[in-house]
């Protein structure tokens, strides 16, 4: 993951010296022209450098940059216009301000302000067109800028469509993992309140001896057991919907070899390893259901991704005051995990999982050249509120 996001980083930094390359061709001809036709054009190399200026610190100032390049560009206009100082319009603040424009419909929120803040930038184009060039040649320039603008405006509007839709994917699989947890939660605790009532009820038979000194309070319990049965099963009746109630609400190690060894049966072999030291006692039921979900996640990924790898390797085992599960298999030729940069959104369904038990997961490639899934929990973790 780590190689990832520095391709990511370097294919990022790559692309603005391109761009400001060219900007910055773009204000030389704005200088050769300003040279040649006099004080008709001296304004268009300043407004240029305020332009690269505002693109170079758009991650700090986005708006504040593009406010004030459409500031000084409409002011430069008006103030042609009111002299009749004909050129032609300033060609580096209009690219500058088309760029601004495309980072603005990505990243500026409200959209309504992003929308506002495009439309200014149109405005201001046409300006430069009508204001600082003759009659003549005001409609071919204001037309070309229009339809700058336009591409600028479908560029960004894609890419903010991009972006709002990856995160509500990323959300609509953080609220799916949340609600399997709760389901997961409630079974784990129903099952331990059902053992409560059980023994309140017999403990209150036994107790018939005296009953004016443990009744009472067994009774209480009792019925505060079957209160809290009954809501919960109300409960999970809703974030069930149609799935099957009488699942088993435990998971075991067992479970987990059980698991390998099907996947082992129509996939890669997979080689699994309990270390020494680990035990089904010291962990919580909750981190034993997360734990097989991540290794069912983990493997099915290496059979979706990797059908050719030679081989996989689990292994869990205590580390750092806590458990710790790792997957790791060499990837195939075809493998497109590390070239995809849009996926991946199981991934982020066992993130989440395993952060809501106060654990952290991390996945990405390896030195060695192979895949990796780590998953942490903390030892003796009480779950966190959902």
């Amino acid at each position: 993951m780590r190689e990832t996001h520095r391709l990511v980083y370097w294919i990022r930094r790559l692309s603005e010296i391109a761009l400001v390359g060219w900007l910055g061709l773009v204000l030389l001809g704005d200088t050769a022209i300003a040279v040649a036709m006099g004080r008709a054009q001296f304004t268009a190399p300043l407004c240029g450098l305020i332009g690269i200026g505002a693109y170079l610190l758009r991650e700090r100032f986005r708006v504040q940059g593009m406010v004030l390049l459409m500031g000084m560009s409409a002011g430069v206009s008006l103030f042609t216009g009111v002299f009749h100082w004909t050129g032609s319009p300033g060609f580096a603040d209009a690219g500058a301000l088309l760029l601004l424009t495309v980072g603005a419909l990505r990243w500026v929120t409200p959209l309504r302000f992003a929308v506002l803040l495009s439309v200014l930038a149109m405005v201001t184009l046409e300006l430069s067109a009508g204001l600082r060039t003759q009659k003549t040649s005001a409609v071919g320039f204001g037309f070309l800028f229009f339809v700058a603008w336009a591409v600028a405006m479908g560029i960004g509007s894609y890419l903010r469509y991009q972006r709002e839709h990856r995160l509500e994917t990323v959300n609509a699989v953080r609220r799916a993992e949340r609600l399997e947890l709760a389901r997961e939660l409630h079974d784990l605790v129903a099952h331990h309140i059902t053992g409560i009532v059980v023994q309140a009820q017999a403990a209150r038979t036994v107790a018939a001896q005296k009953p004016e000194a443990v009744v009472p309070s067994l009774e209480a319990i009792a019925n505060a057991g079957t209160d809290a049965l009954t809501s919960m099963r109300r409960l999970v009746g809703v974030l069930r919907a149609d799935d099957d109630a009488s699942r088993n609400p435990g998971t075991t190690l067992t479970d987990l070899r059980v698991l390998v060894e099907r996947f082992s049966a129509g996939g890669p072999q997979v080689d699994f390893d309990v270390r020494q030291g680990l035990s089904e006692s010291a962990l919580a039921p909750e981190v034993l259901t997360t734990l097989h979900r991540v290794l069912q996640e983990s493997l099915t990924n290496v059979r979706r991704h990797a059908p050719g790898t030679g081989w996989v390797r689990a292994e869990l085992g205590p580390a750092e005051r806590g458990v710790l599960l790792c997957v790791r298999n060499h990837r195939s030729p075809s493998d497109p995990r590390v070239a995809r940069l849009g996926g991946g959104f199981g991934l982020v369904g066992m993130a989440e999982r395993v952060k809501a038990l106060g654990g952290n997961l991390v996945a990405g490639p390896t030195p060695e050249g192979a895949w990796e899934v780590r998953a942490w929990f903390p030892a003796g973790h009480e779950p966190a509120r959902l």
